[in-house]
Formats: structure tokens, C-alpha cells, sequence
């Protein structure tokens, strides 16, 4: 199949590559975002191939719809970006990867809170200017505190079974509960029963209209002072002013970002050479209790793998049969 892949990078091009081998797909790597700009040049291409930060609005599905697209393959596990009634009411067949590696995304945010805890990101730039002072690293220990995982699925119960590997008491927060998660002795609760009991809070529920936001200026109250808030999964999982806002006050004693609401304008791509104009980003940098990085947690061999692995199915399934089991 005749495919655009938007928005992709060299590793993307590599692993595509290697997945193709043994089967005939054709495809168009492009840096370029899709969106209204840039759609045009999917012309003459099946389908198009998207990732978390393209744009695939109305504008974009007509546009794709009148250059003869008919398949939209997302090489990721959200669609948020997606307007899925129009695409279905233009027949486009949209295709997802459910999972890769849900241990990547799982054991980046420990590795997130570890360093956030003990201060190792403050720690390592210390080390490297000759100064070996300890004042400003104190951390807690993780073993015996609460930790809330919101969102239970593959990656939060991952991340929950390292957690009790640690050592720590697990509260789960899910409309569906899973089974293996409860073998952990997790006890599931509401969010807002759950903040105040909870030392950490990770994150790893899908952005839907109800968890848009899911921590704001109303749940301030709730969370305990100096509480650690690690979020992986979306950056509209949380309203960032707010977080700012526990930051001043205390009230929340270190965040970890791996994805950020506005992420689009500045991800995967090296502004390094730029004046930053993103007011509320930049004020997250200048506290030092603060750890983001750039929507990292999915990178690793495994995933990027089955990622162009699954990708490859997909779109075989849809020429082939016209269905696919990964359908949204």
C-alpha cells in the first residue's frame, strides 16, 4: 500500500524499513506535520501514516478524502487528535497500535520518578561543576508510601507491579478494574479519595473529555503537600497552569513531564537555536523541583519495533481484507 508517513524521523524510516522487508508496502517518509498546510501531499498516496502531534481535523480528513486517502494508520495508541465521527461519516478506515512496549512507557516513568525523588538530573550537573554538596538532594524513601496509578491498563499495571516491587502501597484509580492489578493488593478508589492518602500520582489513563484535565485548580486541595505527580501518558491530562500554581504554593513537591498539552509546537524537533515563546513551558523550567523531557517514554528498540511491526499489519490487513483487528 502507497503510504505518507507524516511526521517522521530517521529512526521511523529505519524501523519501517526493517518491518517491510518481507512484505511490499510503499512508503513516503515526510518530516513535515500533517495539517492543513501540509496535507496536499498525501495526494496520490492509499493512506496516511500519522503520529500523536499530527493533525487530523475536518479540514485535514476533506482534503485527505478529495485526494483519494482512504486509510488512516496511527503509529500510536492514542487518537485524540482524531476526528473520528467525520472520518467515519467519510468511510476513511482508521487503524491504531493498541500496545508496543508498555514496559517502555511503565519503566520510563519510574525511571522519572526516581530521579525526581532523589534529584539526580540537580545531582549530575553538581557533580559536573566539582560540587559535591548534598544540601537541596534529600529525597524520601519510595518503600512504604502510596502511590495512585491512574489508568490500570497495560502500561499503569506495569508500572503498579514495579511499584509493589519497591515496596510501596498501590491505590488504583479506573472506571474498569483489572484483575492483575488487584492481585497486587491494589485497592481501587476514586481519584478524589485516592489524592490525599498519596505520596506519588502517575498517570497513564487515555485524554478522553472526561479525564481532560483530570488534575486542576479543583484538585489542588486534595493532594498532599509535597506529593510527586508524574504524568507519561497526555499532556491535557493535566491543566499546567494549575500545576504551576501547587508548584508556588508547595503544595506539590516535584512533577515529572514526559508529555506536555502543547507539545505540538515543540517535541521531536531541536529549537535549540530559538528563543522559546511558550510562556507557560518556560515558567515549568525555572523550578527545580521540575523534570520534563520531550515524550521519550515510548522510545526504545522494543517499542519503536512493534510499533512499525504492527504499523505493517495494519495495513496489510486493510489491502488484503479490507478489515483490520486494530481498528478504532
Amino acid at each position: 500500500m502507497r503510504t505518507a508517513v507524516f511526521s517522521s524521523k530517521s529512526y521511523d524510516e529505519e524501523f519501517f524499513t526493517l518491518a517491510n522487508v518481507d512484505q511490499a508496502h510503499e512508503f513516503t517518509f515526510l518530516a513535515a506535520r500533517l495539517d492543513e498546510t501540509t496535507v496536499d501531499l498525501a495526494r496520490d498516496h492509499q493512506a496516511v501514516c500519522v503520529f500523536v502531534n499530527d493533525v487530523v481535523n475536518r479540514a485535514v480528513l476533506d482534503r485527505l478524502a478529495a485526494h483519494g486517502v482512504k486509510h488512516i494508520a496511527l503509529r500510536c495508541a492514542g487518537y485524540n487528535n482524531v476526528d473520528l465521527k467525520h472520518a467515519k461519516s467519510l468511510g476513511f478506515s482508521i487503524v491504531r497500535v493498541p500496545a508496543y512496549s508498555p514496559h517502555a512507557v511503565a519503566e520510563h516513568a519510574v525511571a522519572m520518578l526516581l530521579a525526581l525523588n532523589r534529584h539526580l538530573h540537580k545531582a549530575y550537573n553538581r557533580v559536573r561543576e566539582g560540587n559535591f554538596e548534598l544540601r537541596g538532594l534529600l529525597g524520601f524513601d519510595l518503600h512504604g508510601k502510596t502511590v495512585t496509578v491512574v489508568g490500570t491498563g497495560k502500561i499503569g499495571a506495569i508500572f503498579a507491579t514495579i511499584m509493589r516491587g519497591f515496596g510501596c502501597r498501590i491505590l488504583a484509580v479506573d472506571m474498569y478494574r483489572n484483575p492483575d492489578v488487584e492481585k497486587l493488593g491494589a485497592t481501587y478508589l476514586s481519584l478524589e479519595e485516592a489524592l490525599p492518602q498519596s505520596e506519588v500520582v502517575s498517570l497513564h489513563c487515555p485524554l478522553t473529555p472526561e479525564t481532560r484535565h483530570l488534575i486542576d485548580e479543583d484538585k489542588l486541595p486534595l493532594l498532599k503537600p509535597g506529593m510527586l505527580l508524574v504524568n507519561t501518558g497526555r499532556g491535557a491530562l493535566v491543566d499546567t497552569p494549575a500545576l504551576i500554581e501547587g508548584l508556588k504554593r508547595g503544595i506539590i513537591g516535584g512533577l515529572a513531564l514526559d508529555v506536555y498539552e502543547e507539545e505540538e509546537k515543540l517535541f521531536f524537533t531541536d529549537h535549540s537555536g530559538e528563543v522559546i515563546t511558550d510562556d507557560v513551558f518556560m515558567r515549568l523550567t525555572t523550578f527545580p523541583n521540575v523534570l520534563i523531557t520531550g515524550h521519550q517514554a515510548f522510545f526504545t528498540h522494543e517499542a519503536l519495533m512493534g510499533i512499525a511491526t504492527t504499523t505493517l499489519g495494519n495495513l496489510t490487513a486493510l489491502e488484503r481484507d479490507g478489515v483490520c483487528a486494530n481498528a478504532v
